[in-house]
């Protein structure tokens, strides 16, 4: 396991949950993209598929935990979107 690959993503999660809080409560999509979510939950899909495939380690479930808090944001940005539609 390396211990900069978990450091990394230690440090990404730890900003998920205030964009997912912060987009939850305020209702609206302001300085959110959705190109930028999917690919940043397409690399965690393939960081995902990385340590399946190659060098399966306890790393695997931090990519696991932030893949599952952007695709949170990813639904709470549509919820938005479809409130601001209609």
């Amino acid at each position: 396991m390396s211990i900069f690959e978990a450091a990394m993503l230690l440090c990404f999660g730890a900003a998920w949950p205030f964009s997912i809080y912060r987009s939850y409560r305020s209702g609206t999509n302001a300085g959110k993209s959705s190109v930028f979510l999917f690919v940043v939950f397409l690399g965690y899909i393939f960081g995902v598929i990385h340590k399946i495939l190659h060098k399966p380690d306890a790393v695997l479930w931090l990519y696991v935990l932030n893949g599952l808090m952007v695709a949170a944001d990813i639904v709470i940005f549509y919820r938005n979107r479809a409130r601001a539609a209609g």
